[in-house]
């Protein structure tokens, strides 16, 4: 065999150790980062969280997961030996990027304070270890912060939320005698899903009007939540528990719109919208009831995204006629689509045609590249956590919207699809054959999506909405005829004591009737 020329060698040389890899940088401790809300003392969540990112002893930024073992740990205790408080503490979530994302979940009140131990090995991270001074309250501690200014600066709430401006902006005054007169009898019939609420000194009554309002548990859990964090404003509001907005007037009819409070928002309605009861209830449920939350998706989004299957992928039920058409070209595409419906209830006629595909775990959906979201009976759900995972989603265009979709940019954060899905293989075809261009828009919207759906941006968003409601009343709130008291729940298994001062009931009481209010737990007669 003829020897190969020495200048030949060289670029050899260098495209064996190209090919080879150079060596694994490894992780300094003391340069790697962390922050984030759970490492505040005044920052009360159902699961705190924060953020680690991997830097190498050169002061670079990982940007994917550091070789070999995951080798961070956390350790969570109370400052005093005296108090001995449950923690739940899991591994650190790798998030696939070079950073982790840590989550823990009190279940008791520590006076003294924390100490956050965060290590890689043996070795503490940072300006480990965090000392959280007390006292640090758990999710079921009543214990408000009467200044909400503080308590918004604490949260590092946003100063500004569009979609919050653009709903109120149909509402410069809110008369409640109308809501009064008209939102019973325009919905509030025997197939209604409309709850009346009064928040009067934080303390939260309703009173349900319709047949259809067994969803206000879900409501219910997020006030109670919210009031047992901060004080919030004297208030009365309606909010529809059902899919569809309600309100259709326009600002130029006569009589105008109602402010209706509702889940979902859509091009041809005026409700005023808060965060899904979805996304609530999988906040408030974190690391206890649910598995499948904000924060647990981020650490569970499939492969890397070279390996992850080059198809888009769809499983739902059979909430709109789109979905049964997903289905119909997945047979006819199988290569460019994996689409099944896996309950039937609209269309039962069409099961024995398209079949019925078996239920899989949502971690598993991010095994694909493509995640096509299509409308469900309004906005699908599911959105979010879509965004919220590694693969490009494919979105179909829609009159509905979420709370944060505002923020959200056609082709810099998912691409869209049209309505009647014309375009969909074409825009398959066309992320396969632009591959960067594919995983830029997915990580532009999977960065978006963990900045605008971050825990503590979802009760800064309901205090907002609720603070700009109140401002508009043009009469003070009451407790109506009819309305019960909704109690915070008990909480037997742990001592919670308040170290806020705090009048005591008698000044409350006062309070109460020199503002012409009736005292908590009392109902006034007048409807």
């Amino acid at each position: 065999m003829p020897r190969l020329p020495r200048a030949a060698l060289l670029p050899l040389q260098l495209a064996l150790l190209v090919g080879a890899g150079a060596p694994e940088a490894s992780v300094s401790a003391p340069r790697s980062l962390v922050w984030g809300p759970g490492l505040r003392p005044g920052v009360v969540l159902p699961v705190r969280y924060f953020y680690l990112q991997a830097v190498d002893s050169e002061g670079l930024n990982f940007t994917r997961s550091p070789p070999g073992q995951t080798l961070f740990k956390v350790v969570i205790k109370s400052l005093s030996p005296k108090e001995l408080v449950r923690i739940h503490v899991p591994k650190p979530l790798d998030r696939n990027d070079g950073t982790f994302l840590v989550r823990y979940r009190m279940y008791e009140t520590v006076s003294e304070g924390l100490k956050i131990e965060v290590l890689y090995g043996d070795e503490h991270v940072a300006q480990s270890p965090y000392i959280l001074k007390g006292p640090v309250y758990h999710e079921y501690c009543e214990c408000p912060e009467e200044d909400p200014q503080a308590w918004q600066k604490t949260l590092s709430c946003p100063t500004k939320e569009p979609q919050i401006a653009k709903d109120f902006a149909s509402f410069p005054s809110i008369n409640l005698q109308q809501m009064l007169n008209e939102v019973p009898k325009r919905f509030g019939d025997e197939r209604g899903a409309i709850v009346h609420y009064t928040i009067l000194n934080n303390h939260i009554y309703r009173r349900s009007l319709g047949k259809y309002t067994d969803f206000k548990m879900f409501s219910d859990e997020i006030l109670l939540s919210l009031a047992r964090k901060v004080l919030l404003p004297d208030i009365e509001f309606y909010i529809n528990l059902g899919d569809w907005p309600l309100e259709h007037r326009k600002v130029n009819e006569t009589p105008g719109p109602l402010p209706i409070i509702s889940w979902c928002g859509s091009l041809d309605s005026r409700d005023i919208i808060l965060p899904t009861y979805d996304i609530s209830h999988s906040t408030l449920e974190a690391m206890r009831g649910v598995t499948n939350d904000l924060l647990s998706i981020q650490g569970n989004t499939g492969p890397s995204w070279i390996n992850k299957t080059e198809k888009a992928f769809f499983r739902g039920r059979d909430s709109r006629e789109e979905r049964l058409q997903l289905v119909q070209m997945s047979k006819e595409n199988p290569e460019l689509l994996d689409a099944g419906i896996t309950g039937y209830f609209f269309f039962q006629e069409k099961e024995k045609e398209l079949g019925k595909a078996k239920l899989i775990g949502f971690f598993d959906f991010f095994k694909y590249k493509y995640q096509v979201n299509v409308d469900g009976t309004v906005a699908a759900y599911r959105y979010p956590y879509l965004m919220l995972g590694d693969s490009l989603v494919l979105k179909q265009d829609s009159t509905y919207y979420e709370h944060f979709y505002m923020a959200l940019k056609p082709w810099k954060h998912y691409v869209p699809i049209k309505r009647n899905l014309s375009d969909l293989l074409e825009k398959i075809k066309w992320a396969k054959e632009n591959d960067e261009e594919a995983k830029k828009i997915a990580k532009e919207g999977q960065l978006s999506a963990r900045d605008l759906l971050q825990p503590h941006r979802l009760y800064c968003y309901y205090y907002r909405v609720f603070r700009e409601y109140a401002e508009r009343q043009s009469s003070k709130p009451e407790i109506r005829d009819g309305m019960e008291l909704v109690a915070q729940p008990g909480d037997d298994t742990s001592v919670c004591q308040c170290h806020r001062e705090r009048p005591s009931r008698e000044e409350l009481l006062l309070l109460a009737f020199s503002n012409g209010k009736p005292p908590p737990g009392r109902s006034d007669k007048n409807s």
